[in-house]
Order: C-alpha cells, then sequence, then structure tokens
C-alpha cells in the first residue's frame, strides 16, 4: 500500500488575510469531530513556519513578506524532495497558496529529468509576478514563481532592487530553471483572474474548465480532460485550493468567489485525478477558520482530503496488483 506522509504547512505570510495558518488545526478539530483516526493513521511532518514576521513591517510592497516567502518555499522544497526520494507520496495541507511553489520545486528537485504537469483546482490563475501583482500578496504569484514568468510586458509595478533579488532567487528554489511550462498547467473553476493574467493564459493556451462546464459534462469527463491535456507529462501535481467551491458552502477561506464548486464536485474530481497513476503530489490550502462559523469549511474540506487519501491508496494496491 502506498506510504503517504502529510506534510503540514503553517505559513500564512503571503495571504491578504490572517487565519490560513490555522487551516491545519481546523482539519485536525474537524477529523474528531467526524470520529476520524486519520491524523493518527498518517505519518505527519510539520514545517516549521516564520509568520513571526507578519508583526514586523513590510519592506516588499509589491510582494509582501518575500524574504519569509523565500525561506519558507526552500523549506516545503526539501521536505517535499525527501519525502519523494524516500518513497512516499507527499500529500500537503498548507496555509497559503504560495508555499505550492516549493512543493512543485521540490517534485522538479526530485525528478528533474521527468516532464511536470499541474492541475490548478482555484478561483484564481495564481500566475501574478511582482511586477503585475494588484495587492503585493505573494498567494498569488505561485504559477509565475515556477514556470520563471515575469511578465513584464504587462507590468503596472516597478518592485525595487531588492524585491527583484528575492524573486530571481526564488524562482531557482530547488532548480535553477523553470520547474514546469505553462503549457502544462491545467485549471478547474478558475474564475476570478486580472488582465495581466489572461494574457499569459491566452498567451500559452492554458486550458480553464470552468464550473460551468464541469456541470455540463460531469466530474468523470472533466477529470479525464484535465489529464488528456497532459498526456505528454511524465508526471503530475494536484493543487486544490478550497476556494475553488461556491460560498454558499462556507466564506471560511481567504479570498472566496461566487459561482464555485459543490463539495460533491470537489470530492469527485480531486479522488479520480489522484487515482491516475502518474500523479505523485496532492495539496490542499486556504482553510481559514478565523472567517468561518461552526469550522464549516473544514469539516467538508476534511471529508474532501480523506476520501482523497483513500483513493491514492488504493491507486497503489491496483497498481501492486
Amino acid at each position: 500500500m502506498e506510504t503517504i506522509k502529510l506534510l503540514t504547512v503553517r505559513s500564512e505570510i503571503a495571504a491578504g488575510t490572517r487565519g490560513a495558518g490555522m487551516g491545519i488545526d481546523a482539519l485536525i478539530v474537524a477529523s474528531l469531530d467526524q470520529k476520524s483516526t486519520f491524523f493518527k493513521e498518517h505519518k505527519v511532518q510539520n514545517i516549521d513556519d516564520v509568520n513571526n514576521i507578519l508583526f514586523n513591517n513590510n519592506d516588499y510592497p509589491e510582494a509582501k513578506h518575500i524574504d519569509g516567502v523565500f525561506t519558507m518555499l526552500n523549506r516545503v522544497s526539501n521536505h517535499t524532495y525527501d519525502t519523494l526520494k524516500s518513497g512516499e507520496t507527499p500529500v500537503i495541507l498548507a496555509g497559503d497558496h504560495s508555499t505550492a511553489a516549493g512543493t512543485i520545486s521540490g517534485i522538479k528537485k526530485a525528478f528533474p529529468n521527468q516532464k511536470l504537469g499541474v492541475i490548478w483546482i482555484d478561483a484564481h490563475a495564481d500566475f501574478h509576478s511582482p511586477y503585475t501583482t494588484p495587492s503585493g500578496n505573494m498567494h498569488g504569484m505561485p504559477l509565475a514563481m515556477v514556470s520563471g514568468i515575469d511578465n513584464k510586458e504587462n507590468a503596472v509595478n516597478e518592485p525595487s532592487k531588492e524585491t527583484v533579488a528575492y524573486w530571481e532567487d526564488i524562482k531557482k528554489v530547488g532548480t535553477t530553471s523553470a520547474k514546469i511550462d505553462p503549457s502544462d498547467v491545467v485549471f478547474i473553476g478558475v474564475r476570478d483572474t486580472e488582465g495581466p493574467e489572461n494574457e499569459i493564459m491566452k498567451k500559452h493556451n492554458i486550458r480553464n474548465i470552468t464550473v460551468d462546464e464541469v456541470r455540463e459534462m460531469g466530474t468523470q469527463a472533466a477529470a479525464d480532460l484535465a489529464l488528456n491535456k497532459l498526456t505528454d507529462c511524465d508526471m503530475i501535481y494536484i493543487s486544490f485550493d478550497v476556494d475553488s467551491m461556491d460560498p454558499s458552502i462556507s466564506r471560511g477561506t481567504g479570498t472566496p468567489v461566487e459561482h464555485g464548486l459543490t463539495v460533491e464536485e470537489a470530492k469527485d474530481l480531486n479522488t479520480i485525478l489522484v487515482s491516475n497513476e502518474k500523479v505523485v503530489c496532492w495539496e490542499m490550502v486556504e482553510v481559514n477558520p478565523t472567517l468561518d462559523r461552526d469550522n464549516i469549511m473544514a469539516n467538508n474540506a476534511f471529508r474532501i482530503l480523506n476520501e482523497t487519501v483513500e483513493a491514492i491508496k488504493k491507486k497503489s494496491l491496483l497498481m501492486v496488483g
């Protein structure tokens, strides 16, 4: 059976709203409420955060706390690399979405000669850079980090030399070159983007499977479409941001956007996708219980987490059989 290792990342320095660092503990509370022994059954490795820098003044308005983000990306990259090299499957539970760049960097560091595809289930495209960001919040930048995209031709900011120096270092975390080709990204549920991101999506012909399309074709066909877009890739990473779900379910996430997935749609998509033999890592991010009531988001997210991990285990049994 597949050996799962949970990597917990309580970092929230790249989010615009505080509280995502508490998302992992909210998931643990949800598991207890649901009488589950999930967090006892699996190995858990916590990755130390640097959330204390939130008490400091931010010196990088176009990339808030980029110094701390750089530190976290290296830590997450190294732990992801170590987990994969030990033959275990990393399941990452993280606060803000910026650390996904560390996850991707760690995968590429472990398998430098393999082509990596990304399925990004999210309300947002997360392709901003310090040159294009409207907010400076770096949880909107992970895909630009790992694909080495500055998008200066659509710049709206002039980041400082110090910011640019950190940005260049971030692009080299794990491996010195780009980890992914942006054309090897498939979006599911993206519905809140800015002009500079739209230009990247258009330039690299990035497919966004909309929520309406998921409803029209069904979750199986939507998952198959996403996987078929990445047939040239040797391995696949799946990132699930809970803001891909509709705010009517819960507003317990930092940047909720109307017209999202249902819990059942999200659960079905993730369990189908991780059953593909090319999937080497799965991640869940952005649960924020401070924006919630009765821990509703974490309870729904835990159901998805539990069933997705079971699907990963089932896949390994089938592959062995």
